[in-house]
């Protein structure tokens, strides 16, 4: 019996920047009504490959069909409207427009004058959101709904567009529980209706559960692709290879926590409270120690640490570093008590158009010189945090925009490492990292750790956390509610304390 057409398939396709090689010699096939995941390492060409499916790259070599016709598109527009779109790790929502005009963005239905008629555009998105079993006021702005609904409601906007093939990067990773299991309800149902789907992710048992197949990519190249029974090793050996064994760990069992309590305390809250996201919040990191700080999305561990380093400044409580107690009214005041902070979201701090180099020396300018930051100097700072962290590819004088995400983040952690903080506070530090860049995160900041810096690191995922942490502390609803420490802890116990 002939196997059926695929609806999409890529064969040959080549893609270079300049002089290195992002794609070699892909094929790909994706089917009617089937769930395809992706799997690899930052870096290794995912990404790169998709945004050619969804228009974004053009200048490629090799053969695209859809539905057993050749095609070429020249922006993303062309492919959106030949049935493929795409939803982006980053969403694209506008949180202050309202939930219909984002699912009808760009296309609001018009009056005979030309003028959007409001009236229309409500019930046509209520309907809309109704036949994917999502339910919403659509009147509501989008900003103030909680991220697993807004990834939803994007992922609406594209349907609504027609798609056939929707392109879904990283869509769980700032998810919930709850919050995952909405959406793969509605992929279930997306699948159940012919349309198809590629699923981007670095959790493997997200991929495990939902797709019907796994293509794994490794250097630019596919080096596996089943649609049979698999499991998480199976990824893993095609993603870096066997041998890993703190990759292992982070994905298939327990850790033994041990507990730094008998050193120094170099950070110590106590009674914090801000309205709507913690209160009564007190902990203490100590000299060498990384504390964990897990909860779900909105659970508020994310605001704490923006808090202690004065982005949102707490309304009550005390702060002490390094024993002295330290109103933090500002990220000045913050910095100068020794305190340094990666945020979620790496966009926020970084200059993307600018070379890696300044985005490296621009946090201790003032370090280098008074008056006059020669080139030279900083490049040679960047160089040595290059090395030391395993940046890639290793040109300090590239576009920091231009490297993998995973590397990115690297970027982002040597500009808190050129002089070493009392205390580091990280928030997601491997989010929508593969796991071999997840690997080098453990590396950096137990280096740090063992180097006396205390590192704080909330998270919404459990393996950051169990990778990561000494001790660890579980928030709900802005509370802490349950304390791990000297003792073995799983996945699941995490998930059950939250």
């Amino acid at each position: 019996m002939q196997a059926p057409t695929p609806l999409l398939q890529l064969t040959g396709i080549e893609k270079r920047f300049g002089g290195v090689v992002a794609l070699r010699g892909v094929d790909f096939r994706l089917h009617a009504g089937e769930i395809h995941g992706l799997a690899g390492e930052n870096g290794a060409g995912k990404s790169t490959l998709m945004k050619i499916i969804a228009g974004v790259h053009t200048d490629y070599s090799g053969r695209m069909e859809l539905e057993g016709r050749p095609v070429r598109f020249r922006s993303a527009r062309d492919a959106l409207a030949a049935g493929i779109g795409m939803v982006h790790q980053e969403l694209s929502i506008v949180p202050e427009l309202t939930v219909a005009e984002n699912v009808l963005l760009g296309a609001q239905p018009t009056n005979k004058l030309g003028f959007v008629d409001w009236r229309r555009m409500m019930t046509e998105a209520g309907e809309h959101l109704q036949s994917l079993g999502i339910s919403v006021d659509v009147r509501a702005p989008i900003g103030a709904l909680p991220l697993g609904l807004q990834q939803m409601i994007e992922i609406a906007r594209v349907i609504f567009s027609g798609a056939r093939i929707i392109i879904l990067d990283e869509p769980t990773s700032a998810l919930s529980p709850p919050e995952i299991e909405r959406l793969f309800e509605l992929l279930r149902q997306l699948r159940a209706q012919g349309r198809s789907m590629i699923f981007i992710s670095h959790f493997l048992d997200d991929i495990l559960r939902i797709c019907d197949a796994v293509t794994v990519f490794r250097n630019g190249q596919k080096v596996a692709s089943s649609a049979a029974a698999i499991d998480k090793m199976w990824i893993i050996d095609h993603m870096i290879g066997a041998g890993h064994q703190e990759l292992e760990e982070s994905y298939l069992g327990e850790f033994q926590l041990k507990s730094r309590t008998e050193a120094p305390v170099v950070l110590e809250a106590e009674d914090l409270c801000l309205r709507g996201a913690f209160e009564d919040v007190g902990l203490r990191v100590h000299a060498g120690e990384v504390l964990g700080l897990y909860g779900f999305m909105g659970s508020g561990q994310l605001e704490l640490t923006r808090s202690l380093f004065g982005k949102l400044p707490p309304e009550r409580g005390r702060v002490r570093i390094m024993g002295k107690e330290v109103r933090i009214t500002s990220t000045a005041v913050a910095k100068r008590a020794g305190l340094a902070f990666l945020p979620e979201s790496r966009r926020s701090m970084l200059f993307a158009l600018e070379p890696v180099y300044r985005n490296i020396s621009i946090s201790i300018l003032e370090r280098l010189s008074r008056l006059w930051v020669k080139p030279a100097t900083e490049r040679a700072l960047a160089h040595e945090q290059v090395s030391a962290l395993r940046i890639r590819p290793p040109n300090v004088d590239l576009p920091v925009g231009t490297l993998s995400g995973g590397n990115q983040q690297k970027v982002a952690l040597a500009r808190w490492l050129t002089h070493l903080p009392h205390v580091l506070l990280l928030n997601e530090p491997t989010r929508g990292m593969d796991v071999g860049a997840k690997e080098d995160v453990v590396r950096i900041v137990r280096d740090l750790s063992a180097r006396g810096v205390g590192v704080l690191v909330a998270s919404t995922e459990p393996e950051t956390v169990l990778a990561l942490a000494d001790r660890i502390l579980v928030m709900k609803k802005g509370r802490i509610v349950h304390e791990f420490a000297g003792e073995a802890v799983s996945k699941d116990r995490l998930l059950a304390a939250a």
